[in-house]
């Protein structure tokens, strides 16, 4: 193997160099790099504290700034040098820095360590991407609302067992994932909150004898907080668990509707057909038409679960404070972060673009014995105890299954027949009818929906994130 003598920060006390691979082995530059926006804004801010608090000049602050977003600029557009041997972002900044103002640059460090910046500069990229994932979240979440507010009456059928059971709206059943997701809104703004607190001041583990303002520090990064404990500052990722199980969630909610879509536009279903724009074919079969996407957004689930049990484990057994497993935190955030960004953005257009078609869907939920439950309802009504109704109307289902007929063949003198109870009333069941008697809160009943999708808009109206 061979050996080279970067200037490492912490040569003072090797007299050995590193090994080579060693250096590639330890680095984290090829990912956290990812960083670099948050690790200069929290060097800005903390070169402005330090001045504020005398600990550095006015006139090296302003080389610090001037130079870091000189810096800023240069990454911005891709003409900075990245160098493994730098480590992380954090040492490729600093010496690139230091080597163009000299001895300010140096001074930057004072009264912090890599563990307090890092935990800083993740959180800050945290609170960046829960944000933009509520921004994600609350578009798809007006993308179902709008096509649910076109398809109150639609009735397609409702499904236990992936079995027909009784029809519903296919608005009411798209309004599932309105509040799954809503729900989902609500834990990534609880990761935000997580990640809402400074952990810069705190050092390597113990705090500072230096005389800092976290406050200040806290206030010019957008933070609401300092974090009160110096050594759980710096190995505290509770706050990117948070983000990553959201993260999960989500997955998992995108997951069941890709399920959906992918049986919806099969032939045997036929309930939807997607966009081309949102299909691919066959590099074989000239007549397949095949909802890739969908089954893409199915199939990533499982890297954002890898992601959120990779950080659990890491974390599982490290003693306090900080420790080097623990860079091994971005990658699963990064990787959730990136893949339930763009599930959301592949959902989305793949309803937005959808053909709902409605024939298909009354036809399915025409078929069958849908209409069950409302007969045994209907016998309740009358007295009949709920129990005795339902083997009724089992005996009922029983004989037009072997006589061939469906629950819409039925005259009132057939039920009369079936049991004298039933009376000579006359019961409608209709898909449309059946649907439409389910008008409580809740149901899927026309006026119910309607009813849920006023409270559904006003929710996303007050709740959008902006």
């Amino acid at each position: 193997m061979t050996m080279t003598d970067p200037k490492t920060p912490w040569g003072g006390r090797f007299t050995d160099a590193t090994d080579d691979f060693a250096i590639r082995f330890g680095a984290s530059l090829p990912f956290d790099r990812r960083l670099w926006a948050q690790d200069i804004e929290g060097s800005i801010a903390h070169a402005r504290m330090l001045a504020e608090v005398g600990l550095l000049g006015a006139d090296d602050a302003d080389a610090i700034e001037s130079g870091l977003r000189s810096i800023g600029e240069e990454i911005s557009a891709g003409r900075f040098e990245w160098r493994v041997e730098d480590e992380d972002v954090h040492m490729a900044i600093e010496r690139v820095l230091t080597e163009r103002i000299g001895d300010a640059g140096k001074r930057l460090h004072t009264a912090r360590s890599r563990n307090d910046q890092v935990a800083t500069d993740t959180r800050l990229w945290a609170m960046a991407a829960a944000s933009g994932l509520l921004a994600r979240v609350d578009s798809l979440r007006g993308t179902v609302l709008e096509v649910a507010e076109r398809h109150v009456a639609t009735i397609m059928p409702g499904y236990t067992h992936l079995q027909r059971a009784q029809p519903v709206s296919f608005a009411h059943h798209l309004l599932a994932y309105f509040w799954m997701l809503s729900r989902d809104a609500d834990r990534m703004a609880a990761a935000h909150a997580a990640a809402d607190s400074l952990p810069l001041g705190s050092a390597a583990l113990a705090g500072t004898p230096h005389p800092v303002d976290r406050a200040s520090v806290a206030e010019k990064l957008g933070f609401s907080s300092v974090i009160p404990n110096s050594m759980d500052a710096v190995s505290d990722r509770d706050f990117l668990l948070d983000l990553v199980y959201a993260c999960s969630m989500i997955a998992m909610h995108l997951s069941r509707l890709a399920e959906e879509i992918v049986l919806w536009s099969s032939e045997e279903f036929g309930f939807v057909s997607l966009d081309d724009s949102w299909s691919t074919g066959s590099s074989i079969m000239p007549q397949k038409r095949n909802p890739d996407f969908a089954e893409l957004v199915r199939g990533k689930t499982g890297r954002v679960y890898g992601g959120l049990v990779s950080l659990l484990t890491t974390m599982k057994g490290l003693p306090l404070a900080y420790n080097k497993d623990m860079q091994e935190d971005k990658e699963p955030a990064f990787d959730a972060v990136d893949t339930v960004g763009d599930c959301l953005l592949a959902i989305e257009g793949m309803l937005a673009n959808m053909t709902v078609r409605e024939d298909r869907m009354l036809a399915a939920a025409e078929q069958g014995f849908m209409a069950a439950t409302d007969l045994a309802d209907h016998l309740a009504a009358s007295g009949v105890p709920f129990r005795e109704a339902h083997e009724i109307v089992g005996r009922l289902v029983l004989e037009c299954e072997r006589t061939g007929r469906g629950m819409g063949d039925l005259t009132a003198a057939d039920l009369e027949a079936a049991d004298p109870r039933f009376g000579d009333a006359v019961i409608a069941l209709g898909a449309a009818e059946v649907a439409a008697r389910r008008r409580g809160a809740g149901g899927t009943g026309p006026d119910a929906v309607e009813a849920q999708i006023d409270q559904a808009r006003a929710l996303l109206e007050d709740n959008r994130w902006r």
